[in-house]
């Protein structure tokens, strides 16, 4: 069995740090360790995000519903993973979306100032953390302007990459497709030639109600090679 300082050189944003600078981190900052059972909630919608919260054991379903209810998504992570790290700082920190567990989940929560102190550490924290944000940053870019131009399965699939996380599975996307159609402001004939053309190579299922990504690094792939 792997020792808590592996299992931690394993999670996102410790990637890459020597054993002895995590053991050194370890023992200066407070690092919460939390057990929950399948079904109970971790984390509820507009939650402050006081602490950056890792999934160190575990599968969690992250939940993300819009303000009328009319569109939802669904995602699962699992260890190691971070739950929405960009929210830590900003305008807005509340998380975006519901959090239960799937499984006997542990979570590992570092306070905010705690993990400010760590950035200072090791330039390979800063440098993992600002990956992050950019990540995110960019690829919400893409799927808002992806809405109004190019192919139709283009523009879904940039739209589903910037609504999850990295590493997620069992993506479900639940909306009306009249409604899906409206979103992008295009006709159902040419909408639902779009999800055939991505159900065809394997990227996605749906039906009237629901979108399924079969595999998000495929979809993010089929971007890569629009784009290069």
């Amino acid at each position: 069995m792997a020792s808590t300082f592996e299992l931690l050189m394993e999670l996102p944003l410790f990637k890459g740090v020597s054993l002895t600078t995590i053991s050194n981190v370890v023992g200066a900052a407070k690092f919460h360790f939390l057990k929950y059972p399948a079904g109970e909630t971790i984390i509820r919608e507009k939650d402050a995000c006081t602490h950056l919260t890792f999934v160190i054991a575990g599968s969690v379903r992250l939940t993300l519903v819009n303000a009328n209810g009319r569109f939802a998504v669904n995602q699962t992570l699992t260890a190691p993973a971070v739950i929405a790290p960009d929210f830590l700082f900003g305008r807005v920190t509340t998380y975006p979306c519901t959090v239960e567990a799937l499984d006997d989940v542990s979570i590992l929560k570092i306070s905010k100032i705690d993990y400010t102190n760590i950035l200072t550490t090791d330039p390979v924290f800063l440098f993992n953390y600002l990956n992050t944000l950019s990540v995110n940053a960019q690829k919400s870019v893409d799927g808002i302007m992806s809405l109004t131009t190019g192919e139709i399965d283009e523009r879904i699939a940039f739209w589903i990459i910037a609504l999850t996380q990295p590493g997620s599975t069992d993506i479900r996307l639940s909306c009306r497709k009249r409604d899906l159609c409206s979103l992008f402001g295009v006709p159902r004939t040419v909408f639902n030639n779009g999800l055939e053309s991505m159900k065809k190579r394997g990227l996605i299922d749906y039906n009237n109600n629901e979108l399924m990504v079969n595999d998000r690094t495929a979809m993010l792939d089929l971007l890569l090679d629009t784009h290069e």
